[in-house]
């Protein structure tokens, strides 16, 4: 092991949770910095010398990004004669709130995360807090390592021994009946919405709002309608914790 590795992991003043975290990832970590950002909620983040804040959200939003790349290239290989919708749906089965929200507590990410108690309900910590978690431990392992070696990580030490893709094919994942349903329950009206492109986007891309008494509760994008307002009513059910 090459002697850096061995000080981070023996002697360094981080080398409690250097040592956690390769238990957790399987590998010892080179920027130990981005792994606590990536553990910081929001609630604990510090406040920075230009204003900033030094929470987990500018990671969580990289790692969003990868963890979709990677999902979609794995589905375009292993499904290479289903339509688009389709494997829209199944990476929506992989990568919603809920999966990552399990991924993370098995990994045992729920052990490392930084928040404060006063500040954050018990329902916040276990619709969100985890998936956030999980997002940006994945955008700092890309920043860290680079995409090859992320991407590696994520098949083979979280896509091959937690998610079985066969069982989520036949899983169905209805989020817009669940929320319209949930609104029905709870007398509250729910409207699907169309908006318009930005300027220089393709005229067939929908972009979708999802809107609760008047309230934007989630927005998807698509080149398909349907799988839009899916999109949407997947973001809302997680905004709203149903």
């Amino acid at each position: 092991m090459p002697i850096l590795r061995l000080y981070k992991l023996y002697l360094s003043p981080e080398k409690e949770f250097v040592k956690k975290l390769k238990n957790i990832l399987g590998f010892v970590p080179g920027n130990v910095t981005l792994y606590k950002m990536a553990f910081r909620h929001r609630s604990a983040a510090k406040v920075l010398k230009n204003g900033s804040r030094s929470s987990n959200e500018r990671l969580e939003f990289l790692g969003d990004a990868v963890l979709g790349s990677v999902i979609a290239e794995l589905l375009f290989k292993h499904y290479p004669y289903k339509e688009e919708g389709f494997l829209t749906e199944m990476r929506s089965k992989i990568v919603n709130r809920a999966n990552l929200n399990q991924l993370a507590k098995k990994m045992g990410f729920d052990k490392l995360i930084q928040f404060d108690q006063r500040s954050v309900s018990i329902q916040t910590k276990h619709n969100s807090m985890l998936g956030d978690a999980f997002e940006a431990v994945i955008g700092a392992v890309y920043m860290d390592k680079g995409y090859n070696f992320t991407k590696d990580f994520l098949l083979r030490r979280i896509v091959k021994p937690h998610i079985d893709i066969h069982t989520l094919e036949l899983t169905e994942t209805n989020f817009k009946s669940k929320l319209i349903e949930w609104c029905q329950r709870h007398g509250k009206d729910v409207l699907f919405e169309l908006a318009a492109n930005g300027e220089g986007e393709s005229a067939k891309l929908f972009t979708i709002s999802a809107v609760v008494e008047g309230k934007k509760v989630g927005v998807g994008r698509d080149y398909n309608k349907k799988n839009a307002e899916k999109l949407a009513a997947e973001k809302a059910c997680e905004t709203l914790a149903i």
